[in-house]
Formats: C-alpha cells, structure tokens, sequence
C-alpha cells in the first residue's frame, strides 16, 4: 500500500492506486466520533511526527469502524443481544467465520446429522440400521462439527459473555452429555438407554437457518405461564369432579369406569377429548337418568367453557406477545443504529453522517453492491436535503437498504424500451390480460373444465368402471383446455413482464398448476396410467376465490403465512421427535398382540387374519413408526385405546406419558390456531385501518430517487470522492429537471405492516422511550450531586456516552 505525504497537504494514493489530495484537516478525513471495541487500541495522537504511520493508523480505525458499525446494524435486523458483539478486534476473525454461510451450512448439516441417527440406532428402521461402531462415529462426528460453534464463541465472545448466553449454555451442557454418552457407546460397542436422544432437536433450532423457528418456540415458552394457569384450573375441575364421581358412581354394578380414584381421574380425562363418550355415561345412565346430569355439568364446564377459555388466553397472550415483538424489535433496531451512527460520525460533525462514511460501512453490511446504489440509498435517507444524515433520518437504514435499484422508464412496461411498433404490440397485449373480461372469460373456462372432469368421474362412478383397467389416453377436450390455459400463461408473460408475472403470487400459481396440467397431458398421451395427474387441474377453480373479499382474505392469510406456518410445522415435529424418543425408549420390544385380555380393549389388540383392527400395530419400534403412533393420539379419536394397550400391556403409569402428550399438543395446536387467528384477522384490520381494499395494495414498497449527470458521474467513477454536495445544490430541482430517476423497490413484511398499522402507537412509543432516557439522566445528575464529583461537566459528558446516543437530544 504506497502513500506519498506533503505537508501541509496530505496526497493519498488510493486501494487501486489513484492519487488523491486533501488536507490535513479535512473533516472527512478527521478521526471518529468514538472509537469502537475493534479499534480502541490504535493510536490516534495528532501529535506523532510520523504522518505517514498517523494516516495508516486513521484509515485503519475508520475501516474497523465501519466493520464494527455493519455489525451492529446485522445485530439490530437479527435481533441478536448487543452483548454478543466483538469485544475487540481479536474477536474479529472468530466473529467473521461464525457469521460465514458456508459455516451456518456446516452446522445446519451436522445438527440434521445427529437428528437424522434416530433412523439408524436402535430401535432402527429395518433398511436405515447401521452397526453401533459406524452411528456411534457419525454421532461423534457431528458433535464435534456442533462444537465448533461452541469454541468459536468462547473465542469470539469470551466465557463470561457465553455464560450469560442462556441458548449457548444449553447447547454446550447438552453437547458435553452426548458427547460422554457417544463415547461409552464407542467403547461398549452397544446401544443403552438414552433418553436425552430427545434432545437432539435443540442443536436444529439454534441453527442459524432455522431463526423462525427459534422466534416461535420463543414466543411458546413465553406463552406459557398463563396457559399453565389454565391447564391448572382445568386438572382441578377434574379432580374435583374425579372425587365426585367416584362418590357418586362407584357403586353401580358393572361400571369400571369409577372404580377407583384413579379410574375416575383417567375416565374424565379421556371425556375431555369425548373419545369415550357416551360409554363412559352409559352405565350409571342404565341406573338411573339422573346420572347424566353429572356428565353434562363436567363436560359443559371442562370442554365448552374451560377449553374455550384456554384457546382465548392463548390467543391474547400471542396477539400482546406480538405487540410487544414488534415493539422489542422497533427499539432493538434503534438501539442498533445509535451504536452504529456514533462510529460513523466524525468528531467535527457528530451530529450527521457524510456520503462517504455511509458507502464505507455499507459495503460491509450490504456488500456486492454498486457505489450508485449506496449513493441511492443515502439520497432516500437524506429527506432534509442538506447533504448530511442525520440520526433520526439514519434510523430508516433497514427500511432502505434491502431495496433493489433499477433506471426507471418512461412507462411502466417491460416493453417500452422495445423498437416500433413490437412496443406498441406489447403495450395492446398488457391492457388486454389486464382485461377484467379476460379474466372472466377464464372463470368461464375453468368452471367448464371443472364440470366436464365432474361428470365424467359421477359417470364412471356410477357405471361401476374399474379404474385400473379404463383407457383414460387424452380426449381432445381435454387438450383444448390445456392449450386454452398454456395460451393464457403465454399472453400474461409477454404482456406483464416475466418479473411482474413470477413475482406475483396468483400467477405464479396458476403457472405452476398449468405446468402440471401439461405435463399430464403429455403423459397420457404416452401412457394412460398418469391420468391422476390430471385431477390437479381443477385447483385453478381458487381462482374463482378471488371475487370475492372474505375468500380472497382466507387464501391470502394462506399464502402470506405459508413460510411461517413451515416454521411452526417445524416446531411440531422437533415435539414429536422429542415424545418419540422417549417412548422408543420406554416402550422398547413392548408386544402388544393378543394383550387387554378380559378387558373391554381385548378385541382391538387380537391377532389373527380375521381382525382388520389391529391396534397392535400402534407401537414405538423406531422413529417413524412412534410419528405414526403419536399423530393418532393427536387425531385423539380412539387414542385411549392406545394408551389403556400400554397401560395393561406394561405399567399403569405409563399413562402419565400419554395424557402429558396430550396436553402439550393441546397447547402447541391451541398456539396454532392463535397463529392462524391472528393473521387474518390482522389483514382484515389492516384493510379497516388503512382504508385499502386489499393488503396486497401495499405489498410493495418503492422508492424513487433522482440524480443529475454530476452525480452519476461521481458513482460511476472508480476512485471518486464521494461527497453529499449535490444533494443540497439540487435540492430545488424537481424530478423532471433530472436526467436520471432510479427506482428501489421491495416487498413489504409482516413487520412492515405492522408498523405501518401502528404507527400512531409508534409515537407514543417513542415519546415513552425519550421520557425514560430523561429520567435516567436525571437520576445519574442527582447521584453526582449527591457524590459531590467534581468537572460535572466532564460527567454529564460521560453519562450521555452511557446512555442511548442521541445527538439532538443529548444537549437538552
């Protein structure tokens, strides 16, 4: 790296070699506001007579700073606790291959690795088992991979900050036992019990690709403290009634049910889930009618209004947890830009941040992006036109800097820039397939083809035709219907744009359901045995969905929540692996054929050819087998007679396992519901609020920014200095004075959507959060004066650096 000095001006040969000349006192180049953990310990003194080391010693600071600054903006739109962040330069090497993608993918890979064993150990699926020498080294393995995210952090982070980290100690503690176990396993060369197997699921979850998930098993526990109230009131009415009726109904002749305090308690349980109603009544129904009085209170108490109870608690405690999500977020991301804004600043100007230190610290937390781009971006933030940003301008970066730039046309057509007349042809095929009687045309055509698939199946049906054996090759009508929808997709591609046209979700849809329909076609023509692809076709009648507004919102909620609902899918199945491992380890070599002997449950569990019932078959023989077991129990219908198969097959407490399985699903599909409740009637509130026909209508966010030839100039050129001058020189200029007009768009999130809808709130908010930050100013004046500290200027100076950085504010 050559540099030249000549006092009193300092010639500075660029990273790519260009020469450039500033002086010494140019207050870009002046040192930082603050100095961040990464460079701290660089020298800074104005006063070395190496100018040349002093200037090295000044770009390194700055390039530390804006490294450190990208970081705290990532932890702000992560959500990551600031205490995590590097506590020095040092740490920078471990913090970067922590944050690589290539490492997010090793330990993705490694955690679907040790959860994936469940298949090969035993119990094993019978054509996934390997022998104990070969799983036990893949465990041990992917342990090791696990682990090194653990080194890393002790490394990046140090032992105190890790020890603080609640997640990090719970995967180092669960490493440090499956690790011993995968040892003795090893050196025994057999499987032994291993319940905390179970566990595996939370090396998944702190993933870095699985954040959704690790948000929503967040907001379950955070759910849980008024849920468990419920749960408790719910097992007391139980008990209650469980005393009654052992009282009341235990010495009626032939009822097994009330026999004893513990019958009555797993009765009522099980008539919770109305699984073994009306048997459970009859009995004491045949004794006298009065009895049933007693089912009918438990069940409208317990079922109608406890359980409804519950699902409202769970709901109002998911809409408040979310409130307060996007109000912990809103702030987080604030606190973020604050550390951020005070390293990017200078100590001539701390008050606003120049163009040249925004792109610096860009590049780092938006890296492969152009200059222009970074230049765009800073204009959007620079509303007061001065040239300089300021701190409540900055707070957009997150808003602003995931949008994508492009040079705007005169139209909006794909096609504009399109030679005559193909840009006038394509301009009258865009208002065609925006024609609303197109689209009805459409309607028409998949509601003919729908009927036509109709009848012929009521008439297939109703001929008796064996499936299997019908000539299904394609029917003429059936080609003219797909050439009819291949045409549509055709004309809205070449009409919309193909990124307007995949970009939207409906058509997206009907292209991939077109797709298919081809496809099936084509292969009845080769071979009738595809016809079933065929019945694919009339999911394109969803379309018809969206005439009207409340079918439009259902499929809409669908849609929008279809990445987080993956997330809580997730979330069920690390549940059902969890209760799986557990009963493959309890229930192992259980033999439930011909069990239940003189027991009412006899006949489900006989095995012979003539029983097609064959509850036996419900068991925990490995991983796949226990998912089958524990979604029936989900279902709930019969799923006593599973349990009541173990309870006399085995031990009557293993009745604890099935009914605490039951509870907890109850509550992870109470939360679903919740989930699903909330979002739409959040785009139905949404749409009330902002006076929009559709949420969709706003599903776009776009910028659009001007610039004059000086300015593209500046960013086109390599090694120009970049300076926010002609933002206040043309300021006046409207945007039809400017040669250029740059377009950034993106598609708005939920989050986006929310602080749209509570944006009046959002003040308020605000307003709380300066109110605190006055007092806590206050409190600090008053411990000094009551310490009698002298140069209280000096320390009120530092109480602002302790406190939220705010440099319109600070003074007050």
């Amino acid at each position: 790296m050559a540099e030249v000095f000549e006092s009193p001006l300092i010639s500075v040969r660029s990273d790519h070699g260009r020469r450039r000349t500033h002086s010494i006192n140019d207050p870009e180049l002046d040192i930082a506001y603050e100095s961040g953990n990464m460079a701290f310990d660089i020298p800074t003194s104005y006063e070395d007579a190496d100018e040349q080391l002093r200037e090295i010693n000044r770009r390194k600071r700055w390039q530390l700073n804006y490294q450190e600054a990208a970081i705290f903006l990532q932890e702000g739109e992560n959500n990551d606790k600031y205490y995590t962040h590097p506590h020095s330069h040092d740490a920078l090497p471990a913090y970067e291959v922590a944050h690589n993608r290539w490492f997010y993918a090793l330990d993705f890979v490694a955690a679907l690795l040790v959860l994936g064993l469940a298949l090969c150990e035993r119990p094993a699926v019978s054509y996934l088992s390997l022998p104990v020498g070969v799983h036990g080294s893949l465990e041990l393995l992917g342990l090791l991979i696990l682990s090194l995210d653990l080194g890393i952090r002790i490394k990046w982070l140090g032992w105190r900050t890790c020890l603080r980290h609640k997640r990090t100690v719970i995967k180092a503690t669960t490493l440090f036992i499956m690790g011993i176990e995968a040892i003795v396993v090893l050196v025994r060369q057999t499987n032994h019990f291993r319940v905390t197997r179970a566990l595996r699921p939370l090396f998944l979850i702190h993933s870095h690709y699985c954040r959704g998930v690790r948000r929503i098993s967040r907001q379950v526990l955070q759910s849980m403290p008024p849920i468990l109230d419920m749960i408790f009131l719910l097992l007391f009415f139980m008990l209650i009634f469980s005393i009654l009726g052992f009282y009341l109904l235990s010495q009626i002749d032939n009822n097994s049910y009330f026999k004893t305090i513990q019958d009555s308690f797993v009765s009522l349980f099980i008539l919770l889930t109305t699984a073994n109603f009306p048997d459970v009544m009859m009995p004491a129904y045949a004794t006298s009618p009065f009895y049933s009085l007693f089912f009918i209170v438990y069940l409208s108490l317990e079922l109608y209004f406890v359980m409804n109870l519950l699902l409202a608690v769970v709901y109002d405690t998911f809409l408040n947890l979310e409130k307060v999500k996007i109000r912990s977020l809103f702030f987080h991301k604030r606190e973020g830009c604050q550390h951020a804004f005070k390293l990017v600043t200078t100590k001539q100007n701390c008050s606003t941040l120049s163009v040249r230190h925004f792109v610096g610290m860009m590049r780092f937390f938006r890296p492969n992006r152009e200059t222009r781009d970074y230049y765009l971006m800073f204009k959007s933030l620079n509303t007061s036109k001065t040239g300089g940003i300021t701190l409540d301008e900055f707070y957009r970066v997150f808003e602003i800097s995931s949008l994508q730039w492009k040079l705007k046309n005169d139209d909006s057509l794909w096609s504009s820039n399109f030679r005559h007349p193909c840009n006038i042809i394509f301009k009258l095929l865009n208002r065609f397939v925006n024609w609303k009687w197109f689209d009805y045309f459409i309607y028409l055509v998949i509601a003919c083809n729908f009927l036509w698939i109709l009848i012929e199946t009521i008439n297939l049906s109703i001929n008796a035709v064996n499936v299997k054996s019908y000539d299904f090759t394609a029917s003429w009508t059936s080609i003219v219907f797909v050439c009819i929808y291949s045409v549509e997709a055709i004309l809205k591609i070449l009409g919309k744009g193909p990124h307007l046209y995949f970009t939207s979700g409906w058509d997206l849809f009907d292209f991939l359901v077109t797709v298919i329909s081809v496809i099936g076609v084509l292969l009845e023509i080769l071979d009738d045995s595809f016809y079933y692809i065929i019945v694919l076709r009339p999911f394109r009648l969803l379309r018809l969905f969206k005439i009207k507004r409340r079918y439009r919102d259902v499929l809409g909620t669908l849609f929008v929540l279809f990445s987080r609902l993956t997330s809580l899918a997730v979330v069920i199945i690390m549940v059902y692996y969890f209760f799986a491992v557990i009963g493959m380890e309890m229930f192992l070599n259980v033999d439930l054929r011909n069990c239940c002997k003189n027991t009412s449950m006899a006949d489900y569990y006989r095995f012979d050819s003539k029983n097609q019932q064959g509850y036996y078959l419900n068991n925990f023989d490995n991983i796949l087998r226990s998912g089958v077991t524990l979604f029936e129990l989900t279902v709930v219908n019969n799923w006593f007679i599973i349990m009541e198969g173990y309870a006399q097959g085995m031990s009557e407490w293993t009745r604890i396992y099935f009914m605490l399985f039951y509870i907890v699903m109850m509550v992870v599909m109470n939360i679903v519901v919740a989930f699903v409740l909330e979002s739409f009637l959040f785009r139905i509130n949404y749409r009330r609020t902002m006076d929009v026909d559709d949420i969709e209508d706003h599903g776009l966010y776009n910028v659009e920014i001007s610039m004059s030839e000086e300015e593209r100039d500046m960013c086109e050129r390599p090694h120009a200095w970049l300076t926010g001058a002609h933002i206040s020189t043309t300021a006046n200029l409207e945007g039809s004075q400017m040669p250029y007009v740059y377009r950034g768009e993106r598609f708005r999130s939920k989050e986006d959507f929310s602080l749209r809808m509570y944006s009046d709130e959002l003040q308020t908010w605000i307003e709380e959060e300066k109110a605190k930050r006055r007092e806590a100013i206050c409190e600090m004046e008053q411990m000094r004066q009551r310490l009698s500290r002298p140069n209280s200027r000096n320390y009120e100076d530092t109480i602002e650096d302790d406190l939220d950085f705010d440099p319109d504010a600070s003074r007050s």
